[in-house]
């Protein structure tokens, strides 16, 4: 077996690990407030979700092209392969395929550890960037694209990252009012009946568009992966296999729950009432699929926290914690450089140790600080027994892992 082949199953299996990683991260974006709000309980929620996300990853392909396309420059302007990239089994695109993964996974695990709800998508996006620049220099990115339309970094992520949470917002603070403002004078215990039942769909919903959104983004770097590595060629599709491994994947991690965060997203950002928690999620799914279908890969937790955010701010008296928010919005603002500057590191760290011992390295460091971490979280840890209990600013009291 050579090198090559071996650096490219590195890469697939760093990628689904990555998926892995961003189900359990990012199971709270389709359920923290139907848990919070009782309308689920906690393994049912996680479960259905794990079933919807899988379902999902198969709607649309939109988002992974974006991913294969609009990231890293692999063509010249004539639409031909850069050489440079495919040398040598594609060894230079690979390696800066596995740092920058590495570096997402580092990021997601961190924040998952923290309760953070910070964006898978920009973990990995702001991986791939550093370690691009890092290994093939800054006019390797693709910024801007070309042709009348951003097509680039800018267009399919930057701006919809900063688009879309304000838009959640907004939409869920109209439906969150009209909600109440309709509802007068119908009790409280009725309202509350019903809007359970509610949200069962608005959140199998966002489940779905979940995996329609954040599945396809592995899909696009391992496709990324195999035409560096010469093993598949056509920019415009994805192989079936891939599609199947990344939903499974996918799937696999928001089945196991990201608790630390379902716990945040849930009872730390708003008290949550079922009306407030169906409204939240209708708007999350409103922004999600509508992205989707245009291949904008925007960030779900981006959008999730937006609508619970402005769930709170559409019911007058609700209480916002904006201590809570304004972590929330720090994690967004340097999730893409912090993953940016771990990819580099990875990608400097391990350039030099050769063919095969520079992509172990990568894979140790991963490994490492992934247990570390995993091990540190035990401490505190939050699980379906505790997920709901009242929110306070100590962390969660010690107990076993069940």
């Amino acid at each position: 077996m050579s090198a090559e082949l071996v650096l490219l199953i590195l890469v697939v299996a760093t990628a689904l690990v990555f998926d892995f990683t961003n189900g359990f991260h990012d199971t709270a974006n389709a359920m923290a407030t139907s848990i919070a709000t009782k309308a689920l309980t906690p393994r049912f929620a996680v479960a259905l979700c794990a079933v919807l996300n899988l379902v999902g990853a198969f709607l649309s392909v939109e988002v992974a092209l974006t991913v294969t396309n609009a990231i890293i420059t692999i063509q010249n302007p004539d639409g031909t392969p850069k050489q440079e990239l495919l040398a040598d089994g594609g060894h230079a695109l690979l390696l800066v395929l596995l740092a920058g993964l590495g570096g997402a996974i580092v990021w997601n695990l961190f924040t998952w550890l923290r309760g953070l709800p910070s964006s898978s998508s920009h973990a990995m996006f702001g991986g791939l960037i550093g370690s691009t620049i890092a290994g093939l220099g800054v006019g390797a990115v693709t910024w801007v694209g070309t042709g009348s339309k951003l097509n680039g970094v800018v267009g399919k992520v930057i701006l919809p990252g900063l688009a879309s949470p304000v838009i959640a917002t907004l939409v869920a603070t109209v439906g969150t009012w009209l909600v109440f403002r309709i509802a007068r004078g119908v009790a409280e215990s009725a309202m509350n009946t019903g809007f359970r039942w509610g949200q069962i769909s608005t959140a199998s919903l966002v489940s779905l568009a979940h995996g329609a959104n954040d599945a396809q983004k592995t899909m696009g770097v391992i496709t990324l992966a195999l035409i560096g590595a010469g093993a598949w060629t056509d920019t415009a599709s994805i192989p079936l296999w891939v599609k199947i491994a990344c939903a499974v994947a996918i799937a696999s991690g928001t089945w196991l729950g990201g608790w630390r965060i379902i716990r945040t997203m849930g009872k730390g950002l708003v008290e949550l009432s079922p009306p407030q928690g169906m409204a939240a999620e209708a708007a999350s799914a409103a922004v999600i699929l509508s992205s989707s279908q245009l291949g904008f890969a925007l960030s779900t937790t981006h959008v999730a926290t937006g609508s619970i955010l402005g769930s709170g701010l559409g019911r007058p008296g609700a209480q916002v914690r904006w201590a809570v928010a304004g972590r929330m919005a720090l994690a967004w603002l340097i999730t893409l450089p912090s993953s940016a500057a771990v990819g580099a590191l990875l990608w400097y760290a391990s350039a030099g140790l050769g063919v095969v011992f520079g992509p172990i390295f990568i894979v140790a460091v991963m490994v490492t600080l992934g247990v570390w971490m995993w091990l540190h979280a035990q401490r505190d840890a939050v699980d379906p027994d505790n997920v709901n209990d009242a929110w306070t600013a100590e962390p969660a009291p010690e107990k076993a892992v069940a």
